[in-house]
């Protein structure tokens, strides 16, 4: 996958937790899920743009670092969604495969960069 492409991916994704976040009860529980998969959702996007612009390997890594948190954060709080019954588990469970498939991409990069000798990064 480009640069380009999982620039796209993770835009879609926010997009995506958008609608979920727009769909949630104006309730105390609701207005909290909302809160914190908005947050953690949309960040995914933004830090990962902020990866593509990193200075150093270094710095790469720790970003990368950043997106799988935030990534693996709204999962979490797509699994709360669904186990307090706020949205049925199975109209969240394409999102939380695609928040699983983004960890799991951030955590090969970032052992991919890790692999590689000082030198070369």
């Amino acid at each position: 996958m480009t640069e380009n492409e999982l620039k796209q991916r993770t835009k879609k994704f926010a997009l995506r937790v958008l609608k979920v976040v727009d769909s949630l009860p104006n309730t105390h529980s609701g207005r909290v899920i909302a809160n914190q998969l908005g947050r953690s959702g949309t960040s995914v996007g933004a830090n990962y743009r902020a990866v593509c612009r990193s200075r150093s390997s270094a710095e790469m890594i720790s970003k990368l670092s950043v997106v799988e948190e935030e990534a693996d954060e709204s999962g979490f709080w797509l699994e709360i969604t669904a186990e307090h019954g706020v949205m049925p588990s199975k109209k969240l469970a394409p999102l939380q495969k695609e928040a699983g498939e983004l960890v799991a991409i951030m955590v090969a990069s970032r052992k991919t960069l890790l692999r590689k000798p000082k030198s070369a990064r």
